[in-house]
């Protein structure tokens, strides 16, 4: 880029599969920033294959922050992110770095970008709740969440035990809905600038299923298989991860010989599910400046939507 005004941070947001890491980097490149990681699962040590986290080596001499940062036994917590990523991007300011903030895990974004503050927990009612769950299943759990706030068990998935948890604490604590303690917008915290990828439907679809063969190529199994005695069929949060938790599941029914054709179309199925809840998420928020990432010069149309963006 040529000289000029540079942004406090830059968010490169978006899909799965549509292209944000290779952005992010040439970004960082081009105004000689540093990355920090926004997706939920490259927390985690160990997480490499399916969730295509950039290996060290075509990272291209970039830093990259908040990967590799949590075991997969360890819960990962919006409210620890936030607190992490802010803490990075202020001492990358502070040094006169520019912070390329990458990901696709939309709250996790949000919570950096935005002035939101999350309620707090009850480790007694929180383990109390826990218990319950190991004890019934989340059934149980979603239909008394259903009962108390109908907006909330619509939006967390029926076998998502640890949301539900965390939507009955949070009831329980502030007295208020769940959806009412997370709000959509916030007072803009940085001078950023969001950019954000996505791709034809029809086409990311067929990404998606390219992704996964990849991925499954590259030793998905053998990688989950490798983190079992780490703890990733007890961690609460990695054990859901795409991927991961089909392989668990096939792991489960047979752990000898697992059912590739099954791991690998679970995980299409949801992965596709997945991206459209995040371009969902992602197309509510006005600020960002949407790319193609088909574009053969996504790189070079990013850099002219900053370029303008600034002297604007």
């Amino acid at each position: 880029m040529t000289a000029g005004p540079e942004p406090g941070l830059v968010a490169v947001v978006g899909p799965t599969a549509t292209g944000k890491s290779d952005l992010g980097l040439e970004i960082a490149l081009a105004l000689g920033g540093e990355v920090v990681n926004a997706d939920a699962m490259q927390l985690y040590r160990g997480l490499d294959i399916g969730t295509a986290k950039l290996p060290a080596d075509e990272r291209r001499g970039v830093p990259h922050h908040l990967l590799d940062v949590l075991g997969v036994r360890e819960t990962a917590s919006v409210a620890a992110y936030q607190r992490a990523a802010r803490a990075v991007i202020e001492r990358l300011r502070a040094a006169g770095r520019t912070p390329v903030l990458v990901g696709g895990s939309g709250l996790y974004v949000q919570a950096v970008l935005d002035e939101l503050e999350f309620p707090g927990t009850d480790p007694a009612l929180r383990a109390e709740l826990e218990a319950e769950l190991e004890a019934l299943g989340p059934g149980p759990l979603h239909r008394r969440l259903a009962s108390v706030d109908p907006a909330a068990a619509a939006e967390v998935l029926p076998s998502n035990g640890r949301r539900i948890v965390r939507a009955l604490e949070v009831i329980a604590l502030t007295g208020r809905p769940f959806r009412a303690t997370l709000p959509t917008t916030g007072e803009p915290r940085y001078d950023a600038v969001l950019l954000g990828v996505d791709r034809a439907v029809d086409e990311l679809d067929a990404r998606v299923a390219v992704r996964v063969d990849r991925m499954l190529e590259a030793g998905l199994v053998e990688e989950t298989r490798a983190l079992l005695p780490h703890g990733l069929a007890e961690g609460r949060t990695a054990s859901r991860a795409l991927g991961y938790r089909q392989v668990l599941d096939a792991l489960t029914e047979d752990p000898g010989a697992p059912d590739i054709d099954a791991i690998r179309d679970g995980t299409v199925r949801a992965t596709r599910k997945f991206v459209r809840r995040q371009r969902s998420w992602f197309r509510r928020d006005k600020r960002i400046h949407w790319l193609d990432g088909a574009d053969p010069d996504l790189a070079g149309t990013a850099r002219s939507v900053l370029a303008r963006t600034l002297v604007a």
